[in-house]
């Protein structure tokens, strides 16, 4: 039976955008602690470290997405893995996430000046002091804006997770449409969630990095 798009079909993609966050959440979690292990492993004067993480984001990065995916939620469980949607989803998405979060991080620490990490090394601080107390904080400054930058593409990229039956903004809005045959009205409102959710995270970087750069001129 097809219905008309009103009040209660939009609150349901409302609803499922909920999952959209859900996912995005646990992505850049998941994503953003592996991710800093990357960017170390990077910069490591251990030359088969920064080998080993050079492979994996070349080998992530030159994988879409979506065969993240799949392989994650159908290949897993010739080994005995297996995962609700989710789960699934999210592990996918901390792959994609961790391998660019990775390497973004990674020019951030090494856009440090040198006169900053040789002025640690002149106060006889270990590697780790080094790193912990002088260079990624001023790392920090310098990844906010591509770091909320990639969180927008986190968010989009969230709807290739209906492809293994997870339901989130993208995956209603397909489900509504069949229901009720009025995809301008359905697809405008999940275009208009997707830039609910998407615009605060663009306007959070200026200001913090405003922040940020009237801080450290303080």
């Amino acid at each position: 039976m097809i219905r008309a798009f009103g009040p209660a079909e939009f609150t349901f993609l409302v609803e499922a955008a909920r999952w959209t966050i859900l996912l995005s959440c646990l992505a850049f979690l998941g994503g953003g602690i592996v991710g800093l292990v990357i960017a170390l492993m990077r910069v490591s004067r251990n030359a088969v470290i920064r080998g080993l993480a050079a492979g994996w984001i070349g080998m992530v990065q030159g994988t879409p997405v979506l065969i993240v995916l799949f392989l994650v939620f159908y290949g897993l469980p010739a080994f005995g893995w297996r995962f609700p949607p989710l789960v699934a989803a999210a592990l996918g998405m901390t792959v994609y996430a961790s391998a660019f979060l990775g390497e973004i991080w990674r020019g951030c620490i090494e856009a440090v000046p040198r006169q900053q990490w040789e002025a640690a090394s002149s106060l006889a601080l270990s590697p780790m002091q080094r790193m912990v107390y002088v260079v990624l904080p001023q790392a920090a400054r310098l990844a906010v804006a591509p770091t909320v930058g990639f969180m927008v593409q986190i968010v989009k990229n969230t709807s290739v997770a209906s492809i293994i039956g997870f339901v989130e903004l993208a995956r209603a809005g397909t489900l509504m449409n069949n229901v009720t045959f009025q995809p301008f009205w359905v697809f405008g409102s999940v275009a208009l969630l997707y830039f609910a959710m998407c615009w605060p995270l663009s306007v959070m970087s200026q200001r913090l990095e405003r922040r940020l750069h009237v801080s450290r001129r303080g």
